[in-house]
């Protein structure tokens, strides 16, 4: 009885990559859930829109796009991390994934453990801008000035903990200027106040202040990421401006429910590959301010794990907690 019973598990074993194998050929068979933790509108689902049409196109079954904002991102991540593992509901992940962890005291899920990346998507860059008044025209000349007036300029951010709120402290932490913090319930009041004078500067994304950069209403001191934007060629990145320690990108990538067949993943980690290298969507993309950065699934779980420890670490050192 024993023998035939390890026979059997042993059978199983060799089926089991076999059975994966199959799945991943018909793969997809109906329809994709795409969940977006984000509120519709902003570059997440321009994005997640984006790679589904062309999804749907390639494999000749509809990628639904889910916005399931709130939280956080909270709300939508723990529906991925309770989805069934077969490869047919996937979410986009910012860098928020990460930094949630740190910011929230419990959390229904563990943000490594309970989900398997699949592939980063893109990386967006930030840029220092000032209002006008602020006397210095480049970094060199703004950390002077920070440095002489400790804690008398503003920087705003989009919520306590958000990616632009940690885009200021680790400016801080890399330079050792002294600024604060103002938190903002969204973008366009934190930049109406920043034109108006109210606040000095804050660290945008480009697609938000380029028009305003442009018009005169703000000045870009530097940009973060290793090469300058096209549709900015006058503003150096924070490397060439004397600050090479300033490092500090966001990303976009897809996760899936842990336990997700490792065919499945490699499959669609394959055709995100493909169609990121698309010229039309490299163009559709740069014009939302995005630069397309794929990774596979190991390359990303090491991303995601590097960026875990590393916003750990700023996220204590600064004290930053949502209440």
């Amino acid at each position: 009885m024993i023998r035939a019973l390890l026979a059997f598990v042993a059978a199983l074993t060799l089926a089991g990559p076999s059975l994966a194998q199959t799945a991943a050929t018909s793969y997809p068979s109906k329809p994709i859930r795409f969940i977006v933790p984000y509120a519709p509108g902003g570059s997440t689902s321009y994005v997640a829109r984006l790679v589904g049409a062309k999804l749907t196109e390639a494999w000749g079954q509809q990628v639904l796009i889910d916005n399931k904002p709130g939280a956080n991102t909270v709300i939508g991540t723990e529906a991925l991390a309770r989805s069934a593992p077969d490869g047919y509901t996937i979410s986009l992940a910012a860098s928020t994934h990460v930094t949630v962890p740190h910011l929230v005291s419990s959390l229904p899920f563990d943000a490594l453990r309970d989900f398997t990346p699949v592939a980063s998507l893109v990386t967006t860059q930030l840029v220092l801008v000032v209002h006008p008044s602020v006397p210095a025209s480049n970094v060199s000349e703004f950390i002077a000035l920070a440095k002489a007036k400790p804690n008398e300029l503003n920087f705003a951010a989009v919520g306590t903990g958000s990616s632009t709120h940690l885009a200021g402290e680790y400016f801080k932490s890399v330079t050792g200027v002294k600024m604060q913090h103002v938190p903002y319930k969204g973008t366009a009041p934190a930049l109406t106040d920043l034109i108006g004078g109210q606040i000095q500067l804050n660290f945008d994304t480009p697609v938000t202040s380029i028009p305003h950069i442009k018009s005169g209403r703000l000045r870009a001191l530097a940009i973060t990421g290793n090469k300058r934007l096209a549709t900015l060629p006058d503003v150096p990145t924070f490397a060439e401006a004397g600050l090479p320690a300033y490092d500090f990108q966001l990303w976009f990538g897809v996760l899936a429910p842990a336990g997700t067949p490792r065919p499945i993943v490699e499959k669609l980690s394959a055709e995100i590959a493909r169609i990121l290298a698309m010229p039309d969507v490299k163009q559709q993309l740069a014009e939302q301010g995005l630069d397309t950065a794929y990774r596979s699934s190991a390359e990303f779980d090491a991303l995601l794990r590097a960026d875990h420890e590393r916003f750990g670490k700023l996220i204590r050192s600064a004290g930053i907690k949502i209440e």
